[in-house]
């Protein structure tokens, strides 16, 4: 199909190489929805950002919220967001995205990782042992969620 004669049929799929900077693309997709408690909702939510250098940085986020007194509606409480440090955490996030939660991983988000960011609602009255002692809860719940995610 030549692509100087107009009268031909158009061609289904065209392809340019590119040899520019390299790019990255941010997104968020809201990977599950559920309930720690009465009341409450988490959204659990990954985050692919770029870095300057458009290198992906990928991060599990929980945001919890709490219904609202009066009305329909939440109002959010906590957002605690993990990067994992290491390529094989990275790749378990990303693996994530692209495959959802399995079994193994919602076990960890609604046993683990929910209760501990529930906790967090209580941030402004814990001690600083209590805050980091909550916030490592999360950061080990999370990094097992990105491990299993190739199990």
């Amino acid at each position: 199909m030549s692509t100087n004669n107009p009268g031909a049929p158009a061609e289904p799929l065209k392809v340019a190489l590119t040899t520019g900077p390299k790019t990255c693309k941010p997104f968020v997709i809201e990977v599950m929805v559920f309930a720690p408690a009465s009341g409450f909702k988490i959204e659990v939510i990954i985050e692919k950002s770029c870095s300057p250098q458009a290198d992906p940085i990928w991060k599990i986020v929980f945001d919890l919220y709490k219904k609202k007194a009066t009305g329909d509606g939440f109002d959010q409480l906590v957002h605690a967001s993990f990067k994992g440090g290491t390529p094989v955490i990275q790749k378990g996030i990303q693996a994530t995205a692209a495959n959802g939660v399995n079994d193994k991983q919602a076990d960890v988000i609604v046993n683990e990782a929910g209760p501990a960011v529930l906790e967090l609602k209580d941030a402004s009255t814990m001690t600083p042992q209590q805050f980091e002692a909550t916030k490592n809860k999360v950061v080990a719940s999370s990094t097992k969620i990105a491990n299993f995610a190739f199990e």
